[in-house]
């Protein structure tokens, strides 16, 4: 990633195959940590999604919110797709961004 502050589209997993959350940021370190520290309230926080699984950047940001909007509305089977088309090993792409590995994800009991 060449901007630390920037426009980011983000898919993050519980697992491979897990829950998924897409979001949208203008400065993705910093939201990969909230989200890995529990600090980011919702659904992600409720099921331990912490694995940057995909990121696309953007020149502003209106143009990140309006994909996120329409990522947010596919069908989960199209944003597996698109995680595995650059991913296929579900890898925590957090990681080549300098943030530490993750324990393996314990299963959680809805």
């Amino acid at each position: 990633m060449q901007r630390e502050f920037a426009p980011v589209v983000y898919i993050l997993a519980s697992q491979k195959q897990g829950r998924l959350y897409t979001g949208v940021t203008s400065n993705l370190l910093r939201r990969i940590y909230e989200h890995r520290e529990g600090l980011v309230e919702g659904h992600s926080k409720k099921y331990s999604i912490k694995r940057l699984m995909w990121f696309e950047l953007h020149d502003d940001m209106d143009a990140a919110i309006l994909r996120e909007k329409r990522i947010k509305n596919w069908k989960r089977p199209w944003r597996i797709e698109l995680i595995e088309k650059d991913n296929p090993d579900w890898q925590d792409l957090a990681i080549g961004l300098g943030f530490d590995p993750l324990p393996p994800q314990i299963t959680r009991k809805d």
